[in-house]
């Protein structure tokens, strides 16, 4: 099974949930990129795409995956397992926590069939709305604030790398 990890990064906060992420797969996925520096068509060689995004503004894309999105159209992700993880800023924009994640799964869903997989719990976080929610209790992926909650990183990224993993088959 080869997996790729696919993120945008302004700041450099989502390359090191990427990069964090990468080193508790523990070597397992074999390509780490920012999506500015990838081809779409690279897409297709793996059987999971993990995609990390922040939300910008309020509630807005990050740049990166602005201009690689509409690159994707046509793209078939059918049978691909697709893991989402997210940064956000709960406190200062509260009413559009991960909204990047929600807007994300939106345009990849459009990519033939993919399964979503790796969906996170909504408890523990403090917000008031997002798109980036799968239902009332869960987010489509891992949800990370940096601004607020960077302590929570490492327990979150290991219990989320381990859902996405029995999801998989892989614990």
């Amino acid at each position: 099974m080869s997996i790729g990890i696919f993120y945008g990064s302004t700041t450099g906060n989502t390359e090191t949930a990427a990069e964090a992420i990468n080193d508790e797969l523990g070597g397992l996925a074999t390509h780490l990129a920012n999506v500015d520096d990838t081809d779409p068509q690279d897409l297709l060689e793996y059987d999971v795409l993990i995609f990390g995004i922040s939300t910008w503004n309020i509630g807005e894309l990050q740049a990166d995956w602005e201009y690689f999105l509409p690159k994707m159209e046509g793209l078939d992700l059918t049978g691909k397992k697709i893991a989402l993880f997210g940064l956000g800023d709960a406190f200062g924009y509260a009413e559009n926590f991960l909204d990047a994640l929600g807007l994300l799964w939106d345009e990849v869903k459009k990519c033939g069939a993919p399964e979503l997989i790796g969906v996170w719990p909504t408890e523990g976080y403090t917000f008031d709305e997002s798109v980036g929610k799968f239902d009332e209790d869960h987010f489509l992926g891992l949800g990370l604030d940096e601004d607020n909650e960077p302590d929570l990183h490492d327990e979150r990224i290991a219990a989320w790398v381990a859902k996405v993993k029995g999801e998989l088959g892989l614990s």
